[in-house]
């Protein structure tokens, strides 16, 4: 089964980049490009992607509002998106996170990370490259000094959300807790379940904001 992307970035450049990594990728395949927030946001209802790339910084509609208009609370069949950004716009990630983006990748991360992230939300999943893990959520834990109220986890749950925080895949929480995989996954179902959240980035996100992690 192919999966399909759109790739949302202002720039030719970055879009035909993006396009070829993708693209080296059997599973993978391109179906529009848009060079602006309207061009994607229309792209993405008519067509339907799997995935959506989106940039961050992009005329007419910026990334943020695109996340929204596309997977944000409210929408009837959200869409799943990846939002690419850069070190230097880590202050926008949390609004697209708000917004309902699945995944984070920064420009410079490299190919594989690229695929990884496209594959991971096409599965259901959520990957947030480890550099912006650290960087963006210490920087949301700063901002929030003092805000540890009650944890409704168990110890092992609570465990899971530190590894998820920290940018570990199911994998390698699973090697570092010592447990299988599909237990990982069961713990993050009741996770969600439990803290009225969507996916393992707002898990990540709460598990900084609410004094979990060191």
């Amino acid at each position: 089964m192919t999966v399909r992307v759109l790739v949302a970035d202002d720039q030719a450049m970055i879009r035909n980049g993006l396009r070829r990594i993708i693209e080296s990728h059997p599973g993978l395949t391109v179906v529009a490009e848009a060079a602006d927030g309207v061009e994607a946001v229309e792209a993405a209802r008519r067509l339907r992607p799997d995935v959506c790339l989106v940039d961050i910084r992009m005329p007419r509609l910026d990334g943020l509002e695109v996340t929204r208009l596309l997977a944000g609370p409210g929408v009837a069949d959200p869409l799943r998106v990846v939002v690419v950004t850069t070190f230097d716009l880590d202050e926008y990630v949390y609004g697209a996170l708000r917004g309902g983006a699945v995944g984070f990748v920064l420009k410079d991360a490299g190919p594989a990370l690229l695929i990884e992230a496209v594959l991971s939300a096409h599965a259901g999943d959520a990957l947030i490259s480890p550099a912006v893990t650290l960087r963006l959520l210490r920087h949301l834990t700063a901002a929030a000094p003092g805000r540890a109220p009650a944890n409704p986890l168990s110890e092992r749950e609570t465990e899971v959300t530190r590894a998820v925080a920290r940018g570990r895949t199911n994998q390698e929480a699973a090697d570092e807790l010592f447990i299988s995989v599909s237990t990982v996954k069961g713990h993050m179902s009741a996770i969600q379940a439990k803290l009225g959240l969507r996916n393992r980035v707002e898990v990540a996100a709460w598990a900084w904001e609410h004094g979990l992690m060191d």
